[in-house]
């Protein structure tokens, strides 16, 4: 969309009244805020797609702010921007002949982190048959966590579920490395045996780089605990065609990333944090998460107290203006000590109310849990009503600034004894935590 209504927002931002008692965080700018998310939702960065340059122009807008709030380097690194690779697969051919029979490719998919296969007798793989009445879904996931190799006779019952994952497969997938060499086969058959088998494929796989944005405001007294906030920066670009192609992508999640920014200057300015602070504007979260799994590979997870995970926050939740609710909040006592601190406010911090739909494991947070940080999503969207959601309608003009503004006060009031040292939540526990899928 087009921002023909920048001015108005900036001009808001100075004379929106507050709603919240901000004796915490009164020094949180509404204006400061407003320039941020709109910036970020600008068509100019034309929805900050992965790979592309103008992605790399948000992470250079996050890095200025970061420096003039006057965060440092994660240790390590020399800058704010934390570059790494990820591996694109591809399927570029695959040829099957199943018990005599060729299978055309229409009836064929595949999944693979093995650039060139070569099967020819069962005992290359291991065979899954999932007849008219099997869960294919259930069965995928199950191969995807223990990985390998395996080959899926899938009834042709299953046509539509199969299309779809055949689709997902062919546009590629990435993965933060190849290191477990696996493959998933799947052929739409009426077949339930393989008696002999022949299998040939290739797989394109290629690098391609990426970059997170990292500060952190260094702790007076405890400084080798953590307390990371975070929010992922990236959306999904634009599309081809005519009228508005661009995915702003201003709730998803320039909201969370201009949040993560401001708070970093709320607590700049406070100056007396005990705990140091970790800023993070993730990359590549919309592909798979890959800009927390990186980062997760360059910390101690054991150092980090807490993960305040901040996700779509632009509009009012079901519970009302600047009210937020959390992922997972069953699987740590973070939501109910963070609580404490919102008593006699304007705020609450409720439970996840689309269980549903899954969505501790839809975002970064779900990284560090599988590391057993407290690590937790707070969002406001009601993604059962949200019509903007990955839409090129999610702009600047569909977002609720001023409820926006209340839920980074609320969480600056909320976290204040995690960043003082005063409260450690419990850490989850690994056990209970779903893995990353092995070979997709």
């Amino acid at each position: 969309m087009k921002f023909t209504n920048k001015t108005s927002y900036l001009a808001m931002a100075l004379v929106l009244p507050f709603t919240l008692n901000t004796a915490t965080a009164s020094n949180i700018s509404l204006a400061q805020m407003t320039t941020d998310v709109t910036y970020l939702a600008s068509d100019e960065l034309k929805g900050r797609g992965n790979f592309t340059a103008e992605i790399d122009q948000a992470a250079d807008y996050i890095s200025k702010r970061f420096k003039d709030i006057g965060l440092t380097p994660l240790a390590g690194s020399t800058g704010f921007k934390q570059s790494f690779t990820v591996m694109n697969i591809k399927p570029l051919a695959i040829q099957v002949t199943l018990n005599g029979s060729d299978i055309s490719q229409a009836n064929s998919a595949m999944a693979s982190t093995i650039a060139n296969i070569d099967w020819q007798n069962p005992q290359d793989f291991t065979t899954h048959v999932v007849d008219e009445d099997g869960n294919f879904r259930a069965t995928i996931g199950e191969i995807n966590q223990t990985g390998g190799k395996h080959l899926v006779l899938l009834n042709t019952a299953h046509s539509k579920i199969f299309k779809g994952y055949q689709g997902y497969f062919a546009r590629g997938l990435n993965k933060l490395n190849i290191d477990h060499q696996g493959a998933v086969v799947i052929i739409l058959t009426d077949e339930t045996e393989v008696n002999n088998i022949n299998v040939s494929a290739k797989t394109s796989i290629t690098k391609q780089a990426l970059t997170n944005v990292v500060g952190v405001l260094k702790g007076n007294t405890k400084a080798e605990e953590n307390i990371l906030f975070s929010g992922h920066y990236d959306h999904l670009g634009s599309k081809d065609g005519e009228g508005d192609t661009i995915y702003n992508g201003a709730d998803d999640d320039a909201s969370g990333t201009a949040a993560v920014i401001n708070l970093a200057q709320h607590y700049a300015k406070q100056g007396n944090n005990s705990r140091s602070l970790v800023f993070a504007a993730f990359t590549a979260e919309e592909i798979g998460g890959f800009g927390s799994r990186y980062f997760s590979e360059q910390i101690d997870p054991n150092s980090i107290t807490a993960m305040i995970n901040i996700e779509m926050i632009g509009k009012p939740s079901k519970f009302g203006a600047g009210q937020v609710w959390m992922t997972g909040m069953e699987r740590s006592n973070l939501g109910e000590i963070l609580n404490q601190y919102l008593k006699n406010k304007q705020g609450k911090i409720y439970q996840d109310p689309y269980p549903e739909q899954k969505l501790f494991y839809r975002s970064d947070n779900a990284t560090l849990a599988r590391l057993g940080v407290p690590a937790h999503s707070f969002s406001s969207t009601q993604l059962d009503k949200d019509k903007f959601y990955h839409q090129v309608s999610d702009d600047i003009n569909s977002l609720d600034l001023n409820s926006m503004h209340q839920v980074i006060e609320n969480l600056a009031i909320a976290t204040q004894g995690l960043v003082d040292g005063s409260i450690t939540p419990t850490r989850i526990d690994v056990n209970t935590v779903k893995g990353h899928g092995k070979i997709f």
